[in-house]
């Protein structure tokens, strides 16, 4: 019988490979860890203590909320608030930044960012949901409160993200900028268990994960890559939650779109807290993830917490087929097109 490593023990050994370590990241990464498991008890007895449903009103990113959205942010921000291992949050549910208070002295030089349960629509109906986060180095003095700049970052700056599915079974996916490991929540002993080491997409899929409902609503390039993929009975798998898509894709193999429509001309998706994250694993497990401009993700300036963008993830080979079909069929600018 293989010997059990739990998340904990993971992200203590883990520590151990960074030479300015002081265990802030540690209890940070572990924090994550234990809100996760009380919004997975939540998010499976959902319909027992009427939270299923919508909350009323939106969020600063115009979706819908749920009751369930609303519980999962106040969780997670009590977990990271009671600890003191991080000075600032920023969540897709909240108008502006969460500035942390100092406990017992702590100074932390971490701020995190979450979209608290992504794919929420999908709970009402018992399909997988799931939380995406990010953690960054503060950039202002730790002698001052945490600022909006410090959370204004380049994904490329991110020192860990992950996610949590809540699915069949509950996992937590990670890195660190070393590698992606996969931890699966055994109920028997309420731990996330090492279960998937040094995860890796492969090079091309079968799927392709894309709101194929706003097809005559995307682009002209975004439209011949769907019917490509068509032609070739690649397989359309679209659920309705970026965790879920990207967790198979990143087993699997395939590639997710989520691109510009008339309705949201820079995309819909936030950078910040789904696209840069989401951008950082897939790369960091061998992957690829650029928008429609055929700009880097994890390069693109962040100008404003709640900012948009397209998104074209996945495997490497199938993004830059993706990317080919962009350049042979966009649209030129009005500053190329030719003079009369």
């Amino acid at each position: 019988m293989s010997e059990i490593t739990t998340l904990d023990e993971f992200i203590i050994q883990r520590q151990k490979d960074f030479s300015y370590a002081t265990g802030e990241l540690t209890g940070l990464l572990r924090d994550i860890g234990v809100a996760a498991k009380i919004v997975n008890r939540e998010v499976n007895k959902a319909g027992l203590v009427n939270i299923l449903g919508s909350y009323g009103g939106s969020n600063e990113s115009g979706d819908d909320v749920k009751k369930l959205d609303i519980f999962a942010n106040e969780k997670f921000i009590k977990c990271l608030s009671n600890s003191g291992e991080c000075c600032g949050i920023a969540s897709e549910e909240n108008e502006d930044i969460i500035p942390v208070d100092p406990v017992d002295g702590k100074e932390s030089k971490y701020i995190l960012v979450m979209d608290p349960l992504d794919g929420s629509s999908n709970i009402d109906v018992n399909v997988s949901v799931g939380t995406i986060f990010g953690i960054y180095r503060r950039v202002s003095s730790s002698d001052q409160s945490v600022s909006k700049k410090d959370f204004l970052q380049k994904g490329k700056e991110l020192v860990a993200a992950g996610y949590v599915l809540y699915g069949t079974s509950t996992m937590l996916v990670y890195s660190t900028g070393r590698g992606v490991n996969g931890f699966t929540l055994d109920p028997s002993i309420g731990e996330f268990c090492l279960s998937h080491r040094d995860m890796q997409i492969p090079e091309k899929g079968v799927y392709y994960s894309v709101n194929q409902g706003y097809y005559l609503k995307f682009d002209v390039e975004m439209r011949r890559y769907i019917d490509y993929c068509s032609d070739l009975n690649l397989r359309l798998r679209y659920i309705g939650s970026m965790v879920s898509d990207i967790h198979r894709i990143l087993f699997q193999g395939g590639i997710f779109l989520y691109p510009n429509t008339r309705k949201y001309p820079k995309g819909k998706l936030r950078l910040l807290y789904e696209c840069n994250p989401i951008a950082f694993i897939v790369e960091q497990a061998g992957g690829r993830a650029i928008n429609c401009k055929l700009e880097d993700i994890l390069e693109l300036p962040v100008h404003e917490l709640h900012q948009r963008s397209s998104v074209v993830i996945g495997s490497p080979q199938m993004v830059e087929e993706m990317k080919e079909f962009i350049q042979k069929y966009q649209e030129p600018s009005s500053s190329e097109l030719p003079k009369a």
